[in-house]
């Protein structure tokens, strides 16, 4: 009787990759967490299942029926749906032993039992910044975090992309001052006026109830475009008579300011009054990045300023201003559309030993050298033809290879071989490290 086997498979909306292409993943995520640390962040890491009742202590509809939960025992558990509440259950946890403001990034895994579909996952990587003060948090910050994005999304290597920046003050102000309660639906559909386009957002906001002129008043406002002075300009135009838009417009014009200290340039950042971001937690500035050249990518970086993050576990208001980076989604879209490729290197290593009969001690002893010089390397530990051992170099584009012979022991000069160009030159164990280490 032959033994039964199940045929290798995984859940669709998860994201697996060759060597080649998680080399490239991985390098994305180092220049994310390089750049955090940059600016000062600190790393965090909690734990990927959190109880139900703090996962859900504020979430509701949708976001409850995303949520992986299960009970084991007497536990009623979940995977973590987002980085944001778990930052707020250990800060307000751990409140007496951090220092204020307190400025976290943390780079892993969330999990959403979304339906799958082309872009969208199950399980992904999230990159998460976040500045938490206590009691207050100086506009500034705002400024700041289009500074960490912007050295970000150069650091990943592109120029042509835009931060739009916008203030939830500035809309639920003059949703109030046209009488509109419902602001939530009403910010929902503004934000969804480039999916659906304005003849699609025209009709849902008459579907909530909205009267005709107020329909009107709210495209021509979403629609003011210029420069930030000139939309600054033409918001202080309008004469709104509303506290809250008032306030809004005040910390818009504030950062728009501070911008220019950080020195971005004009090109990557701009105010962009169509910008809702349709979570309810978001109570000041708001952002989202574009690249240029790929607008219907959609945001590849987004987030903004809230009152008081962790306001379901404490008493005390810490409020705070932060941005995400949805990684395994970007790298997905990215790859799909062509701007990412992967390099035929498929394994860190630089340099490939082979020994030849009776100088494995050598090769060895080699290798821990090149090592200790930051030298990834790996000797040939399987025996074979010389063929077989240069191809197994050539498929994962390891870049040298240095066969080790008695003769070359005894001569002390060996072959060190460039396996892009397929030039030779021989040389002693320490000028092979030199070399090697010299190429970036």
């Amino acid at each position: 009787m032959s033994k039964q086997t199940v045929t290798p498979s995984i859940l669709p909306g998860f994201m697996e990759l060759l060597p080649s292409d998680q080399l490239l993943f991985n390098k994305m995520l180092d220049t994310i967490r390089s750049t955090y640390e940059t600016y000062g962040f600190v790393p965090l890491d909690t734990p990927t299942i959190e109880k139900s009742e703090i996962l859900l202590a504020k979430s509701g509809g949708e976001t409850e029926k995303q949520i992986y939960r299960f009970n084991k025992g007497d536990n009623d558990l979940s995977l973590r749906f987002d980085l944001t509440v778990p930052l707020a259950r250990y800060v307000a946890q751990r409140y007496n032993d951090l220092t204020f403001p307190f400025r976290r990034y943390h780079i892993g895994k969330v999990f959403r039992g979304e339906r799958p579909q082309k872009g969208r996952f199950r399980e992904f990587y999230q990159c998460d910044i976040d500045i938490i003060g206590n009691e207050n948090l100086s506009i500034i910050n705002d400024a700041e975090i289009l500074s960490v994005i912007y050295s970000t999304f150069k650091a990943l290597g592109f120029d042509e992309f835009t931060i739009r920046i916008n203030n939830r003050k500035v809309l639920n102000g003059f949703f109030e001052s046209l009488g509109i309660t419902e602001k939530a639906d009403v910010l929902r559909t503004v934000d969804k006026l480039e999916k659906i386009g304005e003849g699609a957002v025209t009709e849902e906001l008459k579907a909530l109830g909205l009267k005709d002129e107020a329909v009107e008043k709210i495209l021509k406002f979403i629609k003011l475009k210029g420069s930030d002075a000139e939309i600054l300009q033409s918001l202080r135009d309008m004469r709104v008579e509303n506290e809250l838009f008032q306030l809004g417009l005040e910390e818009l014009n504030k950062v728009s300011e501070y911008i220019r200290y950080f020195g971005i340039p004009e090109k990557n950042h701009g105010i962009d009054l169509t910008i809702a971001r349709g979570l309810d937690y978001y109570t000041g500035t708001i952002y989202e990045t574009i690249l240029d050249k790929y607008p219907s990518i959609g945001s590849v970086c987004s987030g903004g300023r809230y009152d008081n993050l962790a306001q379901n576990y404490t008493e005390k208001k810490l409020p705070g201003v932060g941005i995400s980076i949805g990684l395994t989604r970007l790298f997905y879209q990215l790859r799909e559309a062509g701007i990412l490729a992967a390099e035929k290197k498929a394994t860190p290593t630089k340099l490939l030993i082979i020994p030849m009969k009776g100088t494995m001690d050598f090769a060895l002893d080699f290798s821990t050298k090149a090592r200790q010089a930051g030298i990834p390397t790996e000797v040939y530990l399987n025996e074979g033809k010389m063929g077989k051992m240069f191809g197994y170099a050539d498929k994962l584009g390891i870049p040298y290879v240095v066969v080790v012979g008695e003769d070359e022991i005894a001569n002390g000069q060996l072959k060190l071989k460039d396996m892009d160009t397929g030039e030779q030159n021989v040389m002693t164990v320490a000028e092979m490290i030199e070399k090697i280490r010299s190429v970036k």
